[in-house]
């Protein structure tokens, strides 16, 4: 999924919230959706955090994983080729 920005939502809000409010002469769309954008911005933001930490702890995972297995075949190797002496 493709992330907007964390300011998209607050700005899409603010630009609906004006007109609707010099059209109801009020400043409640104003709070609605700018606090409904600022929400969706923060909740966007702290979903994609989540992703990619998610992801480079599985990269971190994965890389550990080989190491140790490259590892384990060394030290087979090596048990091979001091049995053999």
């Amino acid at each position: 999924m493709y992330a907007l920005g964390t300011w998209v939502f607050s700005v899409l809000g603010a630009l609906v919230a004006i007109p609707v409010g010099i059209k109801r002469k009020s400043l409640a769309p104003l709070v609605f959706f700018g606090t409904t954008g600022t929400m969706l911005d923060i909740i966007m933001g702290i979903s994609a955090c989540e992703r990619e930490h998610a992801e480079r702890q599985m990269k971190l995972l994965e890389e550990q994983n080989a190491a140790v297995k490259l590892l384990e075949e060394q030290s087979a190797t090596v048990a091979n080729a001091e049995a053999e002496f």
